[in-house]
């Protein structure tokens, strides 16, 4: 006479433990990996942006240049807006202005002095957000080889807290300097001191 014994061996018993881990596994989701995207990056795009500075003249009216070649772009992680990278380069040889005595003044070297001093940057590197879509941003910028700290007052079209990296991203912003911390101290009588500086860019995903 046959008997079977109800003890099962060895390796079927470890064959059964692993089939029920691969079935506990199939079953049982995975805890997802927590997305770290990092910063989103924008392209200034210099044709649908522009860039203005404004001074007193005789206390009584204004003389306005413009700066119509530029690049830069803007860094941002929409989780941690603190943190960011913002650059607006302009070539300040091809500003424009009014008429054709400011504009040689003002390349010249009595202001921005463009054959020794070409280029006009800011680089900002902290922001603070004052509201959903304004906020200040801290940073140097440099003119006439001359670098001092500057803030701007910013304006978003869209809260930058929203931005996806895919969609445009339009800003404005205004900060106002002394031209004589830059090394312009020609007359001082007639051009004021104070500067203000007035960014309207777009930027593009990069």
């Amino acid at each position: 006479m046959f008997s079977f014994s109800a003890r099962t061996s060895a390796p079927t018993r470890l064959l059964g433990s692993a089939l029920l881990l691969a079935a506990f596994l199939v079953i049982v989701p995975r805890p997802a990996a927590s997305a770290q995207p990092g910063p989103l990056r924008y392209t200034l795009d210099a044709a649908a942006s522009s860039v203005h500075a404004r001074v007193g003249f005789f206390g009584i009216a204004s003389k306005t240049a413009r700066f119509p070649a530029m690049s830069g772009g803007i860094e941002l992680d929409p989780e941690r807006l603190g943190t960011i990278r913002l650059e607006v380069l302009l070539d300040a040889r091809a500003l424009e202005a009014g008429d054709t005595v400011t504009l040689a003044r003002l390349k010249g070297p009595d202001f921005f002095d463009v054959e020794h001093y070409p280029a006009v940057r800011f680089l900002g590197h902290r922001m603070s957000m004052t509201g959903p879509v304004s906020a200040t941003i801290d940073g140097d910028l440099t003119a006439r080889g001359v670098t001092r700290p500057a803030r701007l007052a910013v304006t978003f079209t869209n809260p930058p807290a929203q931005a996806s990296g895919r969609q445009p991203l339009r800003l404005s912003a205004r900060t106002t300097i002394d031209r004589t911390a830059f090394g312009m101290t020609a007359y001082p009588l007639i051009v004021s001191r104070k500067v203000t500086i007035t960014i309207d860019a777009q930027m593009s995903p990069a």
